[in-house]
């Protein structure tokens, strides 16, 4: 079997893996992988110039922030702080009469934020430098939770998957409200420091709100540790963090997206070269892949952000890399 280090050089030299930052693949509990780079970078949007990457760097993760925060409303429900997925949304929000009284509006539930299926107008396909990128407008709002919740309604909540950054805002939100801490001090409380990731950085919109959508900044390593604890069923080192439940119903497909991968709460569930996988995926090229019949988890970090086709970088890494070291 070769080994992945030696499956790396080649699509390293042909130019097959640009961007790629750093990776880190651990199957069985032993790395199998460990590659750091050197490359441009960004902390939401802010350039970092050329960092030389190490397994201490922070890195933004983007959108798999949506994937822990549905990892800490897991444990924030097991616990019954926050509402179950059937709760009405707008009963969470008592400062929106106004909208609450919209017939349209009151048939949200927690569970259509958690699956993006808020039927609200939402467009975040632009650059997420442009200001008309909805999360990025959410961001500058003065109210980011009125202006996810007010947006026109353009179909029937539940009926389709439709990508949302709002939606994990208003997790975060609820997150916030039902712990009666903020986001960050929660996630290091119930997850980061029991997993011994003491190392994070939650960043803050305007309004000083961590982002839940997009903030969150990690190593690689950290990043394949929370693998590896959904690998687990939510267990690290013999101690339940996520209840067991949770992580079933998290990673259980309800909608369909645009490109054919299933949705379950904030993680996506398709299959790769016949194997069963869970993700987080973030803009850049930011993967967390979670295979757990082969049980792998693969923690991409990557510089493409904005790119069309910032999915081959970490795709190619899978694919070409560590798959075939395993299969």
């Amino acid at each position: 079997m070769t080994e992945p280090h030696d499956r790396l050089a080649e699509p390293l030299r042909e130019g097959a893996l640009e961007g790629l930052h750093a990776a880190v693949a651990v199957r069985g509990g032993e790395t199998l992988l460990e590659y750091y780079g050197t490359g441009e970078d960004f902390a939401w949007g802010t350039s970092l110039g050329v960092v030389e990457f190490g397994p201490e760097t922070l890195h933004d993760v983007r959108s798999i922030s949506k994937s822990v925060t549905a990892l800490l409303y897991g444990i924030a429900l097991g616990d019954g702080l926050v509402p179950e997925v059937t709760a009405p949304l707008l009963g969470q929000f008592p400062e929106y009469p106004d909208l609450a009284a919209d017939p349209a509006r009151a048939r949200l539930t927690v569970e259509h934020a958690l699956t993006m299926s808020l039927g609200l107008q939402w467009r975040e396909d632009l650059p997420y430098d442009d200001p008309d990128n909805a999360e990025i407008a959410m961001e500058l709002a003065p109210d980011r939770y009125r202006y996810v919740l007010e947006r026109p309604v353009v179909e029937p909540p539940g009926l389709r998957w439709h990508y949302c950054g709002g939606a994990a805002a208003l997790l975060g939100r609820l997150i916030a409200d039902g712990t009666g801490r903020s986001l960050t001090e929660y996630g290091r409380a119930a997850l980061f420091t029991p997993l011994e990731i003491h190392d994070i950085e939650w960043m803050r919109g305007p309004d000083g709100v961590a982002s839940a959508a997009s903030g969150l900044r990690l190593t690689p390593r950290a990043l394949a540790r929370i693998g590896e604890l959904v690998l687990g069923g939510g267990a690290w080192q013999g101690r339940q963090l996520v209840p067991a439940g949770w992580i079933d119903e998290m990673l259980r497909p309800r909608l369909e997206t645009t490109w054919g991968a299933g949705y379950g709460y904030q993680w996506y569930v398709e299959t790769v070269s016949g194997h069963r996988m869970v993700s987080g995926s973030g803009n850049g090229g930011q993967r967390l892949f979670v295979l757990p019949d082969l049980d792998l988890t693969v923690a991409v970090t990557a510089g493409n952000y904005n790119a069309p086709d910032q999915w081959r970088t970490p795709v190619t890494l899978l694919e070409r890399v560590v798959l075939p070291a395993v299969t």
